[in-house]
């Protein structure tokens, strides 16, 4: 007996939810459609400052591969982190979420890291319903270090992880464990884990390749956070005269770029180099830890202030897009990591999910169109938040943080001719201060996210199958199937937004599918089904 229903369901693989505006880029007819790279390699580093590396003007510190893969590729020059700091940086970077609606939105402080949960969808579940293979090797950044939790990188739709689960954790380069996808494996605490992980990363890339399904890779590297510390001495720059954390955290931005390299190389090796996408950017703004002084490598450029401050030195990042199809451009667009879910979608050919904070910025590396965002913002709960709006940016200080005194303080900057934030101009524009303040009043607030995605699950027997239409248009011809029973499908003619299609099947199955049509296209949906519990 097969039965449905429509009513509002956790959509995605484990019950996932989506949020925010929708993309700016849509579904195109597929005879309107060239043919595109689709894989994604996402390279993440950590605490690098925007002016770390040579495309951002570096002058000490050697980045030979990210030098040509800026030549070579796209080069934003206004990209932005999710947050000054670690965990809502990578929170706004997986869910398309800014800091004012996301549910990481600081570091923990004396208290466990907060995690993600079951309503939060990551750009590797999206990723997965179109039937990419996804991995994370390197940091994840939450917790709770249990195999079996909501927040865990295989429940949140990576199929192989490799790597740190919490952020504290993540500080040991010299790790005595390290988790393979849900078991901890041991280490000897004599591995340096950066060149570990980039030999997995490699590995990932080889399989996919043979594998020829699409995949996506997020190589989350841990370098250059503090502590300074990598194998050997500081190799080149052993005899500069500077301390010891300097000389190894200089040492550690060139291992870094090495890595890239080496994963540029694996691409091509492997055969897979046109047809992938390879975006390299950073968390946030620079460290001066344990030591290190980003005054000597000009580490945040032009700009004032560094990780944990919401100037721009703490949020502006380096952003690389390339492919070998891609013009040489530089990009004056503001674009920032909660852009990653959306473009993400518009690669892999979904619909993007509404309600979403970010853009795609697909438009900005192939040439189509693209629409901007019309202001930024940025939240730290308690203490302080920013809004950009064309070239004006404010950053309210809450009562007393960073000296603001019992009532708080408004700092406002045109960055036209002031892009070092040093001339307050609050007192000249009070209207605009007001105006800006309720902008980001109105941005800081629950949640907005609705169901996306396809999940399946054994119950009683059968198996129960919701396809949730969470993206902001109507989905057409919907067919829910089991395996390859294509020709045993369920259908519903129409789905609207926020409209669920739910059915279940008298019979097992291991993969859930649901085709339909968003303006004229076909989308194609896959998800594992999840065993019934014992």
């Amino acid at each position: 007996m097969l039965s449905t229903t429509r009513r509002g369901f956790l959509a995605g693989t484990g019950g996932v939810f989506a949020a925010g505006l929708a993309s700016a880029s849509v579904a195109q007819p597929a005879e309107a459609r060239p043919r595109a790279p689709r894989n994604i390699v996402l390279i993440l580093a950590d605490d690098l400052g925007v002016s770390e590396i040579g495309p951002y003007g570096q002058q000490i510190i050697a980045t030979p591969n990210l030098d040509r893969m800026a030549a070579q590729g796209v080069r934003f020059r206004n990209a932005f982190a999710g947050s000054s700091l670690c965990a809502p940086s990578r929170c706004s970077l997986l869910t398309g979420l800014h800091t004012g609606h996301g549910t990481v939105r600081e570091n923990p402080e004396g208290g466990p890291q907060r995690a993600l949960n079951p309503g939060d969808l990551t750009f590797a579940e999206v990723a997965r319903l179109a039937g990419y293979r996804t991995a994370l090797i390197g940091k994840w950044g939450f917790g709770p270090e249990q195999p079996d939790q909501d927040s865990h990188p295989n429940v949140r739709g990576y199929d192989e992880f490799y790597g740190y689960i919490t952020h504290i954790h993540a500080h040991q380069y010299w790790p005595t464990y390290l988790w393979h996808n849900r078991e901890m494996v041991a280490f000897d605490g004599a591995t340096y884990s950066p060149d570990f992980l980039r030999d997995r990363a490699v590995k990932f890339i080889d399989e996919s390749a043979k594998d020829g399904k699409p995949f996506l890779l997020q190589f989350a590297t841990i370098l250059p956070h503090s502590p300074s510390e990598i194998p050997g001495d500081a190799g080149q720059y052993a005899d500069k005269p500077w301390t010891k954390a300097n000389r190894r955290h200089a040492a550690q931005v060139t291992r870094l770029d090495a890595h890239v390299g080496d994963i540029l190389r694996a691409l091509r090796q492997a055969g897979v180099a046109d047809d992938t996408i390879v975006i390299f950017t950073a968390d946030n703004g620079p460290h001066h830890e344990k030591g290190v002084d980003p005054n000597i490598f000009n580490s945040n450029g032009p700009y004032r202030g560094v990780k944990r401050q919401l100037y721009d030195g703490g949020i502006r990042i380096p952003m690389i897009a390339y492919n070998p199809s891609f013009s040489p451009k530089v990009v004056e667009d503001p674009v920032a990591l909660w852009d990653i879910l959306p473009t993400v979608a518009d690669i892999a050919g979904l619909p993007a999910p509404a309600h979403l904070d970010g853009r795609s910025f697909r438009g900005l590396l192939t040439g189509d169109r693209y629409a901007g965002h019309p202001f930024l913002i940025w939240n730290r709960p308690r203490k302080m938040q920013a809004i950009r709006r064309g070239h004006w940016k404010l950053i309210r200080f809450n009562p007393n943080i960073a000296g603001a005194g019992p009532e708080g303080r408004n700092e406002l900057y045109d960055l036209r001719g002031d892009r070092g934030e040093r001339h307050n101009v609050a007192d000249r524009h009070p209207k605009l201060v007001e105006e800006l303040n309720a902008l980001l009043d109105g941005s800081i607030g629950p949640d907005p996210r609705i169901p996306y995605g396809l999940s399946a699950r054994e119950e009683a027997g059968g198996v129960v199958v919701s396809l949730a239409n969470g993206s902001s248009g109507p989905w057409t011809k919907v067919r829910l199937y089991l395996d390859k029973d294509d020709d045993k499908s369920v259908g519903q003619e129409r789905l609207v937004k926020a409209e669920s299609f739910v059915a279940t099947f008298p019979k097992k199955g291991r993969v859930a599918h649901a085709r339909f049509v968003v303006d004229g296209e076909e989308i194609h949906f896959r998800t594992k089904v999840q065993k019934a519990p014992f």
